[in-house]
């Protein structure tokens, strides 16, 4: 049978997301799904999967939450069930709201300004994406604990505070938008960048990320920074059938095979660059960098000058250990390796990247690119020490046979 835990998490999202419409109650959503998930474990296996899993988990789940909702309302049985026709009139009807996506109404809804920042970002990961905790908290650069109270409290503060679940008007979706592009991104990146397990890619987190890149274009078309966004989805996914061999090894850049690489998103993703020009926020210098990696004939013509500007631009913008790693890379492939190695100590000790084998797999790369194998052996082992992903620890096991270890 198709692997489930991969069907589960394609459908994950869309479900919570209807779920939380019908009850009105995160907790409630969440808890019904799970229930149907592990329902379809015991059944599926057996009996098949059904035509449409994903119909077959909402009607599932919104059975278990309406049985919920009795066992715990004090209602009398006929006032009780007025009670939940009442949700399901309230909610199943035709919504003018012009955001039609459930996913994007949820992470509009998780935005509210009651919650902190990456309050609204752990929720959203979680409830809207199926991401685990750990996973959140790689993304994140915080530990499991921190994360899942963060989740923890945010939903009680929305129970105990009585927030809507709505979406707010159209006029106000603006001010929620930084939060629903960090999350499509962060969404996209665990797919294509996996941190855990035994797939170096997730599909269906990738599809998920440039397909709701694209509902905020069509939401929001005059807003230049989702163009930017969707144009950095695009332009990197037009990689991804490269970046894994036919045995499921890592494929790095320079050695994927450019003939191979997804000529239509390239092109879409270079028409979203255009109506992206003049945003100011931080995916045009990404795009930009993305772009320049997808229109270059070869490895060895990459114009690293561009790049290296835009990353200075990111760093401008966002001040982010992570980009600051990235781009001291770059400058490596710009200027030479020790170059490299000397930007790469601004940022080394940052304690954002306490949690991340980012700065020791970039400098085990200079070290290796500079002719200098014996350091480089130590921190590709230090790097190798903290990456989950098994592709990538297969990755960096290769390098360390490559500097004789």
């Amino acid at each position: 049978m198709t692997n489930l835990d991969g069907v589960f998490r394609r459908e994950w999202g869309p479900a919570v997301a209807a779920l939380a419409r019908w009850s009105g109650d995160l907790t409630v959503a969440e808890d019904a799904v799970q229930e149907a998930c592990a329902e379809a474990l015991r059944g599926w296996p057996r009996d098949g999967m059904p035509d449409s899993p994903g119909a077959w988990l909402v009607t599932v789940a919104r059975n278990r939450a309406r049985d919920r909702l009795r066992r715990e309302s004090a209602r009398p049985g006929k006032e009780l069930a007025a009670f939940v026709d009442d949700i399901r009139a309230r909610t199943d009807h035709t919504d003018p709201h012009p955001v039609r996506d459930d996913e994007l109404r949820m992470m509009f809804t998780c935005a509210h300004p009651a919650l902190d920042r990456q309050s609204q970002l752990a929720l959203t990961l979680r409830l809207v994406s199926g991401l685990t905790v750990a996973e959140i908290a790689r993304a994140l650069l915080q530990t499991d604990t921190a994360v899942g109270q963060r989740i923890t409290r945010a939903k009680n503060k929305i129970r105990h505070a009585n927030i809507p679940l709505r979406v707010p008007p159209a006029q106000l979706l603006g001010e929620r938008t930084p939060h629903v592009l960090g999350c499509i991104y962060s969404v996209f990146t665990e797919g294509y960048w996996s941190t855990a397990g035994p797939s170096a890619i997730r599909d269906e987190l990738c599809d998920e990320g440039v397909r709701l890149a694209g509902e905020l274009c069509a939401l929001m078309p005059d807003e230049r920074e989702t163009h930017a966004l969707a144009a950095l989805t695009l332009l990197h996914d037009s990689r991804r059938a490269t970046r894994i061999d036919d045995a499921g090894m890592l494929v790095p850049l320079e050695d994927q095979d450019r003939r191979k690489w997804d000529r239509g998103r390239i092109a879409r993703g270079l028409d979203r660059l255009r109506l992206a020009e003049g945003s100011t926020g931080p995916y045009l210098p990404q795009a930009v960098i993305a772009a320049v990696h997808a229109t270059a004939p070869s490895w060895e013509q990459t114009d690293w000058i561009t790049i290296c500007t835009a990353y200075d631009r990111l760093l401008e913008l966002t001040g982010s250990p992570v980009a600051g790693a990235n781009r001291a890379l770059a400058v490596g492939f710009r200027d030479g390796p020790d170059a490299g190695l000397v930007a790469l100590d601004d940022v080394a000790r940052d304690p954002r990247l306490t949690r991340s084998n980012l700065v020791a797999t970039v400098r085990a790369d200079l070290l290796r690119r500079a002719g200098r194998p014996t350091e480089a052996l130590t921190w590709y082992r230090t790097a190798l020490q903290s990456n989950g992903s098994e592709p990538g620890r297969d990755f960096l096991r290769r390098r360390i046979a490559e500097c004789g270890g």
